[in-house]
């Protein structure tokens, strides 16, 4: 499956953007689904994921409350709408899909095999 991150930009903290990502095939209830974002000098991170079994939706402490993932089944596309924007919000984006993770493993970069080529989000203080 392929995948395309769109949506990023520059922002003044406190604002709000709307991440796509669209894919090439039939995901949602086959794939687990994620975004995942990286800042200069950090590791990837985990953002937000629908889980493959359930569709339930799954957040990092850090933009739970803020951050809402969604999905279009008809257009296999994913969102991720991000409000309350802060400057450490800062990084590149991406979205991801695994076939085979359980659960326990969502947040885990590693499990996921397929990704999007990214999706520069800059917020400005």
């Amino acid at each position: 499956v392929q995948l395309q991150a769109s949506g990023g930009g520059l922002v003044q903290a406190g604002g709000s953007l709307r991440l796509s990502c669209a894919a090439s095939a039939r995901i949602f209830g086959r794939y687990t689904v994620g975004w995942f974002r990286q800042s200069p000098g950090k590791e990837r991170e985990f953002v937000a994921g629908f889980f493959r079994n359930t569709g339930h939706t799954y957040y990092a402490d850090s933009v739970k409350d803020r951050f809402t993932i969604s999905r279009d089944n008809a257009k296999n596309t994913v969102y991720l709408q991000m409000n309350s924007l802060k400057p450490e919000d800062t990084a590149v984006y991406y979205c991801a899909a695994a076939y085979g993770v359980i659960l326990s493993q969502i947040r885990i970069r590693q499990q996921y095999e397929y990704w999007g080529q990214g999706t520069q989000v800059t917020v400005s203080s």
